[in-house]
């Protein structure tokens, strides 16, 4: 925040011996920040389409933070999950999602909340941007009760309305091909999100596929190839396919080239089939983060102040939710089979052996 420092002088009235004193008082101006700013962004390849996206993005200054803010707290919040892994706090599959913070959120800025929204299994960051808390996706990555699954699902089953979060089987050859097919004959209005981030576990894309033109492999279905480390970027072109689906144009495929900066999963160093010179250089470069902050400071949207103070308040968030996920209680075992069904009866569920029974409840 533009920090402005008055000066005010007053002498206090009293004996002759004490000295007058200056209080420095600090008062926030918000009228010397810009409103909004335009950028050029970059131009998106495209598929069967005869129109583009915009090359030009304006972000006014309520977005700017809002977006800055965002990111920041899923990029805090998957190196907090690191750090709770490593001391075996979680446990089972997971799947890290810093660096990939600009394609979540430009696709969400996007989007209604009553569109329904299907992710891979590195979905730590769509969960928060569909609005389940920082404490509610750290407590259900620890298993505890608080979680947004009630602790039953960890990192790759994590639910919300109209968000189905956490799949193991990510575009499989013969499935997405059929889908494509299906979704072109009907005209669904289906946004298929191709997140790009240079391996497949730990192969790279040019060692495992002829054609790295992911945009195109719809065939009949339009595609977009997008800069998926940035954000106003995604936010375009996702607003250019939303429009497309909702005029009954059928389905559209976004690939987002993007990148991961942790392992794919927890059991991955991730440096064995890359450098640390090659992570190091897109966070030089290319980091989704640097790159908002870097326009807004440039173009007097925000300040180095202000955007600190967002980072400490980022800190405390993730902080107290950690707490909070390593101290709530763990979902007693009567009620491992509640859940089964939405709006069912209650009905026996047998357990390890049959002379084990839960009970499901909805």
């Amino acid at each position: 925040m533009q920090k402005m420092l008055s000066l005010i002088s007053r002498v206090l009235q009293g004996s002759a011996h004490k000295p007058a004193v200056r209080v420095m008082v600090a008062s926030r101006n918000y009228a010397d920040f810009a409103s909004e700013a335009t950028f050029d962004i970059k131009k998106c390849d495209v598929h069967r389409l005869d129109e583009a996206p915009p090359t030009t993005s304006v972000l006014t200054r309520e977005q700017g933070l809002q977006y800055y803010r965002t990111m920041q707290t899923i990029r805090r919040m998957e190196l907090k999950s690191d750090q709770l892994y490593k001391q075996k706090i979680i446990r089972g599959f997971c799947h890290l999602y810093d660096g990939q913070e600009a394609c979540c959120v430009g696709l969400e800025a996007s989007i209604n909340l009553s569109d329904h929204l299907i992710t891979a299994y590195r979905a730590h960051g769509y969960t928060y941007t569909r609005g389940v808390s920082v404490k509610e996706i750290l407590a259900e990555l620890t298993g505890r009760r608080g979680g947004c699954a009630k602790g039953k699902g960890g990192s790759m089953h994590m639910y919300a309305k109209n968000f189905y979060g956490g799949n193991g089987i990510v575009g499989a050859q013969g499935q997405i091909f059929e889908t494509y097919n299906m979704a072109a004959l009907w005209k669904l209005p289906c946004i298929f999100i191709c997140e790009n981030n240079r391996y497949g576990m730990g192969t790279s894309v040019e060692r495992a596929a002829a054609s790295t033109d992911y945009y195109k492999r719809g065939d009949y279905i339009p595609g977009l190839r997008v800069d998926g480390m940035d954000v106003l970027c995604v936010r375009e072109a996702t607003k250019f396919a939303a429009d497309h689906c909702r005029s009954g144009k059928g389905p559209i495929l976004m690939e987002l080239q993007t990148y991961r900066y942790h392992g794919h999963s927890m059991s991955d160093p991730g440096v064995s089939y890359r450098t640390r010179e090659e992570i190091q250089e897109v966070r030089s470069k290319s980091d989704p983060i640097t790159l908002l902050k870097d326009r807004m400071l440039n173009n007097n949207l925000s300040n180095v102040e202000e955007l600190k103070e967002i980072d400490v308040e980022v800190r405390k968030e993730i902080e107290e939710a950690a707490q909070f996920a390593t101290t709530d209680p763990e979902p007693p075992l009567e009620e491992l089979g509640y859940h089964i069904y939405h709006n069912e009866a209650p009905f026996d569920v047998r357990g390890a052996n049959p002379w084990i029974k839960y009970k499901s409840v909805s």
